[in-house]
């Protein structure tokens, strides 16, 4: 069935210039720990997982085992999976645990198995499927973890793959929080003849896809034992991405070494702490504060735009939300 190539654009893909605020910043190599060169103990504490859950357990059970498996404190997810489904799971460890917020805005892409209740013509299905990609009005399902009231959710695309008798399996890509058993169910309604999710597969959470880096809850059990019994680290060390790959999609804003410590210890990023940093800045957006190492430091809030970072000399240009940095990884510059 031949079907107009479809933009599978999510946030996450958007591709942002940087502007240089300070040429002269330079970073000392004695001070941090780059993503790519953490001691293995240190890589997990501040690592993600990007696991393929499996359809059984809930999502919660799975953070579960793995904290059990790992001696782990803590852990979290970076959105919650039904039992039966499967799929993209981002797992984060220890001290990047809070990470799991910055992938709320970068949007997640589904493979559902739609079953029609009755006869469509495929052009029809083609044709009302198209007109849900856009803002879409949502009330969470009765069992879920949030309140049961209206809210409005982005569909950012739909791309029908395969169209058997009643039987539609597509691909859709939507704004975090949008439930595809609910747009499915309002597919069937206006189909005319109802519908239901036959199956459903998580594909991506933001950065994290169906690629090198998924791994399976098998796959970490015996690169663990590889490490912890053999010595073996490289195969551990490959299932365990850098707490910055959650905040690819962010927007940027690389500080000096002298402004590091200060973050750390709570204060806010004023301008003249910062380095370079990304263009498109908006007032209130989220954005990731990095060193010149490409170390996350931080979350914070933009409270100016990126031509007020780069034009003025002073004021607070970034109100610090969560930090993720230990603070004696920078020495105090003030």
């Amino acid at each position: 069935m031949a079907r107009d190539e479809v933009r599978r654009i999510l946030p996450a893909d958007i591709k942002r210039e940087v502007l240089i605020k300070d040429e002269k910043a330079e970073t000392n190599p004695k001070w941090g720990f780059p993503p790519d060169k953490r001691p293995i103990e240190l890589h997990m504490q501040f690592g993600v997982i990007n696991l393929d859950k499996p359809p059984g357990p809930t999502s919660h059970e799975v953070v579960a085992w793995i904290k059990k498996l790992f001696n782990l404190e803590k852990a979290g997810h970076g959105g919650t999976l039904d039992p039966k489904v499967s799929g993209v799971l981002p797992v984060a460890l220890e001290k990047a645990t809070r990470v799991v917020q910055a992938l709320l805005p970068a949007g997640k892409e589904y493979v559902a198995l739609m079953h029609l209740h009755g006869d469509v013509p495929e052009d029809k299905i083609v044709k009302v499927m198209k007109e849900f990609e856009g803002e879409i009005i949502q009330r969470p399902p009765l069992r879920s973890a949030v309140k049961r009231r209206l809210r409005t959710r982005k569909v950012y695309y739909i791309e029908i793959l395969e169209i058997e008798g009643r039987d539609v399996l597509f691909r859709v890509g939507v704004e975090a929080g949008t439930y595809i058993r609910s747009l499915i169910h309002h597919i069937g309604l206006a189909l005319g003849v109802g519908a239901h999710m036959a199956e459903l597969r998580r594909t991506r959470s933001g950065p994290f896809k169906e690629d090198e880096t998924l791994v399976t809850l098998h796959d970490l059990v015996d690169y663990y034992h590889f490490w912890k019994e053999d010595g073996i680290e490289e195969y551990f060390r490959k299932a365990i991405q850098p707490m910055e790959k959650a905040v690819e999609h962010l927007p940027k804003v690389w500080i000096k070494d002298s402004a590091v410590a200060a973050v750390t210890h709570g204060a806010d990023l004023a301008v003249p702490g910062i380095a370079k940093l990304n263009a498109g800045i908006k007032r209130g957006d989220l954005v990731a504060i990095m060193t010149l190492k490409d170390e996350l430091v931080a979350l914070g809030k933009a409270v100016m735009t990126s031509q007020e970072m780069l034009q003025k000399s002073k004021g607070i240009a970034v109100d610090v939300e969560k930090v993720f940095m230990p603070r004696d990884w920078y020495p105090k510059m003030w």
